[in-house]
């Protein structure tokens, strides 16, 4: 390990001024604010507009389109075709819109509406064998006009010379011709009439199937046997698996993210409930989501249903209800004792937790100063608003609890000890759920495929813990599998095995750049190369090159076409389907993945989940309860990287539960970087040799040359000494804020990389974003474009358009990244920086997940001084509180029962 070489002393852009928010800084070039919400007053002339939409590839040519349509015509009709292809005119449509708009001055985004229905008419016309007409004129949908136009011209004018030829007989003539058709007329029926009589005819359905058959057996066509013997009943096929009991609390997190708009007038008085008590009016349409249809009623009644608002403190609720009440808010009111409990349990889900201890809520409601913490906790119970749970505790080293043995307390009057449990239903519901679906999976046989010759085969032929994880996967239905990012070789050994077995084997990442990244392994070891080498390695094991060319890619408009050809092929973006590679978010949703059968499960074998320390405990009950019967399910992850976003701990409950088979990774990651992020894991940040210069300390005093080296080290340094461009390279630090976090880093790489007005709510095409559809879950991208719809972006290789009003919140500059923002993917190179506030924030695994994102090159920003080591050697995973561990255990319990029972009743 190193300090940085000379390349890093030239001198670089200086860095900004910490004590000035980039956020509301002014652009000297445009006079607006640099971030911020997409202005609604914003005015784009039609020439700019048809710039942004054509001057890059991301424009379909007329040509392409009108061949899209056409062979989606082949297939499935004009129609079809016109509503396949349509998307990929939009950018053609556009062009041609903004050039005749050019110099009107139109406001930002107009017309792209009237000019998307444009090109799905040309493709419409295409698909209808005239593409010369779609092409001519793009607008206003005269493509199809023309090419209408045209079939009915022809059509019209054939009518008008036909009736042009009538009028020019004669009377006589006219007589002769009509004398003729009805000789013709009377010859057909007399020809008609000669012919045999087919009894029968009139027949149709079973009766028709019956004369067919009679007339087969007189013919001698087919033995009476063959004929009227009912057929063997076709042999029963494996059940995929009903589908599992549905209960009300999981729910998919894009479901649950984005409600529906509540209606204006809903807004507006809200609105003016706010205003009588002082709050924002900023809250009226949040609050008027999250509490419905009547949310100004149900407010005025209830001020500190505020709280439900995220931001919202409770000393400002309790404000707002003071304003609104007067004299009648007091600290021992009952609505603000239920508000305060379910505002600290949402808090302690944010923090990881499922439920919180009962003592530990009643001393956190006491210090928000509730007079009476049990009765506040009693009236939340009572209007179930939270879910009260008592759970018994295992003495060390006591067997497991069975039947006999509580009646048995029950007899001696020997109580366990029990804890009692506070929780929401909706964690509460998914972390049951979550069990008994696991308790499924664990004791029911998985299906068979293949004779267990081919399983012991294909596990000889991977050797190592490779073959002892495809040994483990035949006869079990859950499996446990643990290692670094070198380990990954071993899943996929297992899904390529069982793929060669005939099993619908599927595998599911954490993120895109995990989806493409093993990807890329599977095709090595598809190919008979292994795991990829050491080169290589960076970009199989993590994608961040698939990234780096998916956001090129979009940026030249070819993205789109790419992720939708994907989508259309199985709904995997960049071949991964042939792979049967998906991410979990888009297994779960159907976007993605093999599809689900009648049932409703998913329609697969074998399901190996990579990342599965990032699976919270909704995701998971969700993706176990959509896995049939038989299908066998492979949880596998590094244990020592961060744990999820979400509330719970799945992965690392599991391994503590060991109900299932645990295959430990003895595969190492290779390289400089791999000894050193090794020895973090266990607690040890030790000096390794990098004659590569694979990892260099870079030390700061303070953060505003932490911020200024930064910037030199991705703009110049790395790409110049390592030979990665900036584009492969991320940033990581701790927060969003601070002198040196995200919005400070992103504003001055954005200023050096990608310099621009930030004319769409603080965002230029070719910007780096980190796009976030839900709390816990980002995706890496680049800007494209911007119209009236929103936000067009391009996140590895998929279109996504972000509405306007959601700019703000889930879309960030994405050059700077937090540790649980970059989990589940890497990138070529990865510059850490850990500027001197940023001390108490570190700990084990957020080092460990922060320098693991790097495959060739490390540099860390050092001005932590010994906290580092601290933190690697001092600081574990903070504990979180969950009911899986006890769930699992009385499941397991309960199983044991179940099979003695069923000896002594066979004995």
């Amino acid at each position: 390990m190193s300090t940085e070489p000379e390349t890093t002393q030239k001198a670089g852009p200086g860095s900004p001024d910490p004590e000035v928010d980039p956020a509301t800084a002014r652009d000297p070039q445009e006079g607006t604010p640099g971030g911020g919400r997409v202005p609604g007053d914003e005015a784009v002339t039609g020439g700019k507009a048809a710039e942004g939409a054509g001057t890059g590839d991301d424009a379909v040519p007329q040509g392409e389109a009108a061949e899209g349509a056409g062979t989606e015509g082949a297939g499935a009709g004009a129609g079809a075709g016109a509503a396949d292809s349509g998307a990929e005119a939009d950018g053609s449509a556009e062009t041609a819109d903004g050039s005749a708009e050019a110099g009107s001055g139109r406001v930002f985004g107009a017309g792209a509406h009237d000019s998307g229905e444009g090109s799905e008419a040309d493709v419409e016309s295409a698909g209808r064998g005239a593409p010369e007409a779609g092409a001519d004129d793009s607008a206003g949908g005269s493509g199809a006009d023309a090419g209408e136009g045209s079939d009915a011209g022809s059509g019209s004018g054939a009518d008008a010379g036909a009736e042009g030829a009538a009028g020019k007989m004669s009377e006589a003539e006219a007589e002769l011709a009509a004398q003729r058709a009805e000789r013709e007329r009377i010859e057909r029926r007399k020809a008609e009439k000669k012919g045999p009589i087919e009894s029968g005819a009139k027949l149709s359905g079973r009766a028709a199937d019956l004369l067919a058959a009679v007339r087969a057996v007189e013919s001698g066509e087919k033995p009476a046997a063959a004929v009227f013997t009912p057929p063997e009943p076709e042999p029963a096929q494996r059940r995929a698996a009903p589908e599992p009991v549905r209960r009300p609390g999981p729910v998919t997190a894009e479901a649950a993210a984005v409600p529906a708009a509540p209606a204006p007038e809903t807004v507006q008085a809200v609105r003016q409930v706010l205003a009588a008590g002082g709050a924002p009016e900023s809250l009226a349409l949040p609050v008027a989501t999250a509490l419905g249809e009547g949310a100004a009623d149900r407010l005025r009644a209830d001020p500190w249903q505020l709280l439900h608002i995220a931001g919202v403190r409770p000393e400002q609720a309790d404000g707002f209800a003071r304003a609104l009440l007067g004299s009648e808010s007091r600290p021992d009111d009952e609505r603000r004792g239920r508000a305060f409990t379910v505002w600290l349990l949402e808090q302690a889900a944010l923090a990881g937790h499922t439920s919180l201890e009962a003592p530990a809520l009643t001393a956190a409601l006491a210090q928000r100063g509730v007079p009476d913490a049990d009765a506040a906790l009693q009236s939340a119970l009572a209007e179930g608003e939270a879910l009260v749970f008592q759970d018994a505790l295992e003495e060390p080293g006591a067997p497991a609890p069975t039947p006999e043995a509580d009646g048995d307390e029950e007899e001696t009057g020997e109580e366990r000890p029990v804890r009692v449990l506070v929780g929401l239903e909706r964690y509460a519901l998914a972390e049951e759920s979550l069990a008994d679906g696991l308790a499924r999976l664990i004791n029911s046989a998985p299906g068979e495929h293949g004779p267990a010759e081919r399983w012991e085969e294909a596990a000889d032929a991977a050797r190592g813990s490779a073959g002892e994880l495809i040994r483990a996967v035949s006869g079990h239905g859950l499996v446990l599998h643990t290692g670094g990012e070198a380990a990954r070789a071993e899943p996929a050994r297992l899904l390529a095995g069982a793929r060669a077995l005939g099993l619908r084997a599927w595998a599911a990442a954490h993120s895109p750049l995990g989806r493409d990244g093993f990807t890329e392994l599977l095709r090595a070891t598809a190919a008979g190369e292994g795991a990829p080498d050491a080169e290589r390695a960076p970009q199989a094991g993590g994608g961040p090159a698939g990234h780096a060319q998916a956001g090129q890619a979009g940026q030249a408009g070819q993205a789109g076409q790419a992720g939708q050809a994907g989508q259309a092929g199985g709904g995997v973006s960049g071949g991964a389907e042939s792979h049967a590679v998906a991410t979990v978010a888009g297994l779960l949703s159907g976007a993605e993945g093999p599809g689900r059968d009648a049932d409703g499960a998913l329609d697969l074998d074998l399901l190996v989940v990579l990342d599965a320390p990032q699976l919270d405990v909704e995701t998971a009950a969700l993706l176990v309860e959509s896995l049939p019967d038989g299908a066998r399910l492979v949880l596998s992850g590094d244990p020592a990287v961060l744990w999820s976003a979400g509330p719970g701990r799945v992965f690392a409950d599991l391994l503590a539960a060991r109900v299932c088979p645990h295959i430990a990774s003895r595969l190492p990651d290779p390289g400089p970087l791999g000894e050193l992020v090794s020895g973090i894991g266990v607690g040890e940040l030790t000096q390794v040799a990098a004659p590569g210069k694979e990892v260099v300390i870079v030390p700061v005093r303070d953060a505003g040359e932490a911020v200024h080296r930064t910037v030199q080290l991705v703009a110049d340094s790395v790409p110049r000494a390592i030979g990665v461009p900036a584009e492969q390279t991320v940033v990581i630090t701790p927060g969003h804020g601070g002198a040196a976090g995200t919005r400070v880093l992103n504003a001055a790489l954005k200023e050096r990389l990608n310099p621009g007005p930030g004319r769409f709510g603080g965002f230029d095409p070719g910007d780096r974003i980190a796009y976030s559809p839900v709390p816990g879950r980002t995706l890496p991208g680049r800007v494209v474009t911007a119209d009236a719809e929103g936000l067009h972006l391009s996140c590895s290789g998929v279109r996504v358009v972000v509405p306007r009003e959601r700019v703000e919140a889930s879309v960030r500059h994405g050059w700077a990244l937090t540790a649980h923002q970059a989990v589940g993917g890497r990138w070529p190179a990865a510059v850490v920086v850990l500027p001197g506030d940023a001390a108490q924030a570190l700990s084990r695994p957020w080092v460990y997940t922060a320098f693991s994102r790097a495959g060739r090159h490390l540099s860390v920003v050092h001005g932590v001084e010994q906290a580092l080591p601290r933190a690697v050697a001092e600081v574990p995973a903070r504990e979180r509180t969950t009911r899986l561990p006890l769930l699992l255990a009385a499941q397991a319990a309960q199983a044991a029962q179940a099979a003695q029972s069923q000896e002594r009743a066979e004995a």
